[in-house]
């Protein structure tokens, strides 16, 4: 084979559609885009915009607040904490860490501030965490099954007045 005889597979490439070369071409004068105006010129975006009118987002009322500042932690249960030791990639008797969870490929990849411990499922060995946070019921499910955690954030509690 020689360099002049390379081509693309069958179908793979589509020819451009010739815009403007005439009425007979099916694409003609307009180019497919109608007649005259904004949306007949190139780089228009008119998303949203009503021809003056106040725009339906501006005129509904804005409800809610969303913080910037929230921090959103992986969840993950312990029967996949209990699946991970059965499958090897947690060892029995090392304390899991976040980064043990990391490397063990258990949390996905993202933008979260830290692992907290849920209590879907049961845990049948006696395991030591360190995680950023658990909830009430994973933390009494580690205990009973003879286990310990230990969280880096604390909840905050409302006094009592």
């Amino acid at each position: 084979m020689e360099l002049n005889q390379l081509r693309d597979n069958d179908g793979a490439h589509y020819r451009k559609k010739r815009l403007g070369r005439g009425i007979g071409s099916g694409k003609g004068k307009t180019s497919g885009r109608g007649v005259k105006g904004q949306k007949a010129r190139e780089g228009v975006s008119l998303n949203g915009f009503e021809g003056g009118q106040l725009p339906i987002y501006r005129r509904l009322p804005k409800r809610g607040f969303k913080n910037i500042f929230r921090k959103v932690y992986a969840p993950i249960n312990l029967d996949t904490i209990e699946q991970a030791f059965v499958d090897g990639k947690l060892a029995a008797g090392e304390t899991v860490t976040e980064e043990s969870l990391h490397k063990a490929g258990l949390i996905g990849s993202g933008k979260y501030a830290g692992i907290r411990l849920l209590a879907s499922g049961e845990l049948t060995r006696a395991v030591t965490f360190e995680l950023s946070g658990a909830s009430v019921s994973a933390i009494a499910a580690v205990e009973k099954a003879g286990g310990s955690v230990k969280t880096t954030v604390v909840k905050k509690v409302k006094p009592e007045a």
